[in-house]
């Protein structure tokens, strides 16, 4: 049986699918429900962030779910607007309490800022008091990547980027394997925008997948985690039915040959690949 799950460079176990939570929100509990379907469908990695404002929604979730807490992998980040040493501090009591929850799984840097160096070594003091059983950046370049790991006395066990057949990172990915650092993608299928395109649409109908299993089961053989988000029961089902197949290896190139390195747009948030 295949391996669902991978060991950060502490030990630290965490799944290979986990499910995404942008953009769900608290009211009428849509979060919350949303997560139990998520967990329901086997589902044990769920990812959240402060700038979400979600967590309390999400906590719910977990907390009203028929699965045991040791059993989950709970994600949460420090967003821009909270970096430096003693905000990062303030920032993760505040998502632990909001989360209803007495530890994280993970804990990230949102994006790298000018102050990453104080930020990170709040992370690495929460690691050490046992708050957050690991850690690590999302959205680093090499560059940025080895800027951290050049100063940091815990090196970062996870770098969470845009990730997708039109921006496959290979030289990060190279980068991020050669220091042990476990990649997961965000936006894994790039928000349905490559559904359409036509060499994952042949590949869906040759393997009898749908066009987003095909994409996700690319990361997965690829050893980057995807965090693929959805509200839809079905969807929910189907992004975690990809452990049953596996896709050849001139099909996988030919997926690597839709790279473009094209981001998504963040619309207001756009100014932050300036920080990148």
């Amino acid at each position: 049986m295949e391996k669902t799950i991978r060991k950060l460079s502490n030990g630290v176990e965490i799944p290979v699918v986990g499910f995404g939570t942008y953009k769900l929100q608290n009211e009428n509990n849509e979060a919350c429900n949303i997560i139990k379907e998520a967990i329901n469908s086997g589902y044990r990695s769920i990812d959240t962030a402060s700038f979400y404002n979600n967590e309390e929604g999400v906590g719910k979730g977990i907390r009203e779910s028929n699965v045991s807490r040791d059993e989950l992998f709970v994600t949460t980040k420090v967003w821009i607007d909270d970096d430096g040493y003693e905000n990062t501090i303030k920032s993760f009591n505040k998502s632990l309490e909001k989360l209803g929850l007495d530890y994280i799984d993970l804990y990230l840097v949102h994006w790298p800022t000018e102050n990453i160096k104080e930020t990170w070594r709040a992370i690495e003091y929460l690691y050490k008091e046992k708050k957050v059983r690991s850690i690590g950046v999302c959205n680093c370049t090499v560059k940025q990547l080895e800027e951290i790991i050049g100063f940091s006395e815990i090196n970062p066990m996870v770098n969470q980027v845009e990730m997708h057949p039109n921006r496959t990172e290979k030289e990060l990915l190279k980068v991020c394997k050669r220091h042990n650092i476990v990649v997961q993608a965000w936006s894994p299928i790039m928000r349905g925008q490559l559904l359409s395109n036509s060499i994952i649409r042949n590949l869906a109908q040759k393997y009898n997948k749908s066009e987003a299993q095909i994409i996700l089961r690319w990361h997965l053989q690829n050893n980057v985690i995807a965090i693929p988000k959805t509200s839809k029961p079905n969807r929910i089902k189907e992004n975690i039915d990809i452990f049953d197949f596996e896709i050849e290896i001139q099909d996988m190139e030919r997926i690597d040959s839709i790279n473009t390195d094209e981001r998504i747009k963040l619309q207001k948030y756009e100014n932050l690949y300036k920080i990148v």
